[in-house]
């Protein structure tokens, strides 16, 4: 199965508020990545010490870094329909769909799956379901907790080792599974489209 896993860090957990600070998508094709989105992202605003703890970026590591409005087109380029897969999906498609409403770029069209309720199903039974912890579990390699990229990675090798459980008969799980999987209906990004501006008539006389 061909996937985009994707991760975000941000200054914080409040879509819309809080601002991306980095962005990590990874194309998988027969299991393995092949391709790659990766920057750090100047967020506009200062990196709160919490932040800076977690994810270990600091305002000198962004500064001169792209805004995140000039990177959301090449990404959904990067995307297109491809099935996008993060761990806790929700918290980071906020945060993109924030962004691409605000600059009004087309969104990614994929469906978007989550591993962290699908991991709940697969792996019964763990004291946490952390991307860490699942890591750990599985024995899967892993880089850098809480950076987008080896996230990314992390969680595209997670959801492969799912996918492969889940096969039967050496059938691979159709989208279908997949998704009623993650025991919700299917989500996918907002049809975002570029609204016309007002002509300014002032500056046309």
């Amino acid at each position: 199965m061909d996937f985009i896993a994707f991760d975000l860090e941000t200054t914080g957990t409040v879509a819309g508020v809080d601002q991306i600070v980095e962005i990590g998508a990874v194309r998988f094709q027969n299991g393995e990545p092949v391709a790659l989105f990766s920057t750090l992202v100047d967020p506009g605003i200062p990196i709160p010490p919490g932040a800076s703890a977690v994810n270990g970026i600091k305002d000198e590591m962004v500064r001169g870094q792209p805004k995140v409005e000039t990177l959301l087109e090449s990404l959904c380029a990067f995307c297109e329909d491809t099935p996008l897969v993060a761990h806790n999906a929700n918290f980071d498609a906020q945060f993109l769909i924030a962004d691409f409403k605000k600059h009004e770029f087309p969104t990614p069209r994929g469906v978007i799956l989550d591993t962290l309720p699908m991991a709940r199903k697969v792996f019964p039974g763990l004291p946490n379901y952390r991307l860490g912890t699942l890591v750990q579990h599985l024995k899967i390699p892993a880089g850098t907790f809480h950076r987008a990229e080896d996230d990314a990675t992390a969680c595209g090798r997670l959801f492969m080792e799912m996918f492969r459980r889940i096969s039967v008969n050496g059938q691979p799980a159709q989208l279908t599974n997949l998704i009623a999987l993650t025991g919700k209906p299917a989500a996918y990004f907002p049809l975002v489209e570029r609204k016309p501006k007002q002509l300014d008539l002032l500056g046309l006389l």
